[in-house]
């Protein structure tokens, strides 16, 4: 079943379906491209979405370059609806080399985001690092875990218990949980974001941030947690989407080119309506799935809504004889009325 804000993005957003990567670099090692808000970077089991290394390859083979030995393949990932610069590598050999080098080889990767404002009065400062562990649910979603978090004991053993019989296949959920004593548990991995408030406003704040980890939704599961769900992003429960889209842009990649050792650096700005955002105060526009929320919300306190005196009363003048719960429900005035 579609997410809510799947039909809301299909008639809001001006690509939707129809996303297109840009090469911005491209040598016998290497390529740096920029890709898109709403494409995967690479499949999943049973998607038939176009990703990054499709067009890439796409992109190859157009010019003649592309081949079995030089063709794209996958050093880092970004998040399905975040945008920004990203690298491939281009070669086997390439990809291994980056890989096994990429913290020394990467001497910058910076993303912009726009951030909810906390409903409570705790704030970040101006700047600092957050590094609480991450864990991960059964959508293969990050999170932060409180104390006492425990994984579905079923879902998570039957996991645990699928991922055996297919090494090659295991969902993130599955390579981060661990049995103790019989008992499945979740097993957390390090995650480290440094973060600087650029612009803060009255509903949305700015953030610049760096990564000394790239563990999947980092970023997101990090700022939510400190009360700062990023705008647009339904996973995390934001209550804004002004842009039809997740508010992270991977804005910087700066590394040491790993054959020639040149400095190289790539950068792409965040939407500049991001910060007028900020500055003018204009992004408190509901999200679809927040207003469905409190549709379901409004629902459910109605529903749950204690009959009032008066509609008691109405309802036992219909009766020759009142419940004891009617009377009950009913305060002294009333009872004596209906014995007139």
């Amino acid at each position: 079943m579609p997410k809510a804000g799947t039909d809301y993005k299909k008639e809001h957003k001006a690509d939707f379906g129809k996303e297109k990567i840009e090469l911005l670099y491209e040598d016998e090692a290497l390529a740096i491209i920029f890709k898109p808000s709403g494409m995967l970077t690479v499949p999943y089991p049973g998607s038939h979405s176009k990703t990054a290394e499709d067009a890439l390859e796409a992109i190859l083979r157009k010019k003649g370059s592309f081949s079995n030995n030089h063709r794209p393949f996958v050093v880092h990932r970004l998040d399905r609806d975040t945008s920004g610069v990203m690298m491939f590598a281009l070669t086997a050999a390439a990809q291994k080399k980056i890989m096994d080098s990429w913290q020394k080889m990467v001497t910058e990767r910076l993303y912009i985001a726009l951030a909810e404002n906390p409903e409570k009065t705790l704030f970040l400062k101006d700047s600092g690092l957050i590094d609480d562990e991450l864990a991960y649910n059964s959508h293969n979603i990050a999170f932060v875990p409180k104390f006492g978090d425990e994984p579905n004991q079923e879902k998570a053993k039957n996991a645990i218990k699928e991922a055996g019989r297919h090494d090659n296949e295991k969902s993130v959920y599955s390579k981060n949980l661990t049995l103790k004593n019989g008992k499945a548990e979740f097993k957390t991995i390090s995650a480290r974001t440094h973060y600087k408030i650029l612009l803060r406003g009255k509903f949305h704040s700015l953030f610049e941030l760096s990564l000394d980890t790239g563990r999947k939704n980092q970023i997101r599961a990090h700022l939510a947690s400190k009360g700062y769900p990023l705008a647009g992003d339904e996973n995390y429960r934001a209550k804004t989407d002004p842009f039809a889209r997740l508010a992270l842009h991977a804005r910087t990649l700066e590394f040491i080119h790993p054959y020639s050792g040149e400095k190289m650096k790539f950068e792409i700005p965040e939407p500049a309506e991001w910060r007028q955002c900020v500055e003018k105060n204009t992004g408190n526009i509901p999200a679809v799935w927040a207003r469905e929320w409190n549709t379901a919300g409004e629902r459910n306190r109605k529903s749950n809504k204690k009959p009032q005196k008066k509609d008691i009363y109405e309802e036992a003048k219909k009766h020759s004889k009142p419940t004891k719960r009617q009377m009950a429900g009913m305060d002294f005035i009333q009872k004596g009325k209906l014995h007139r």
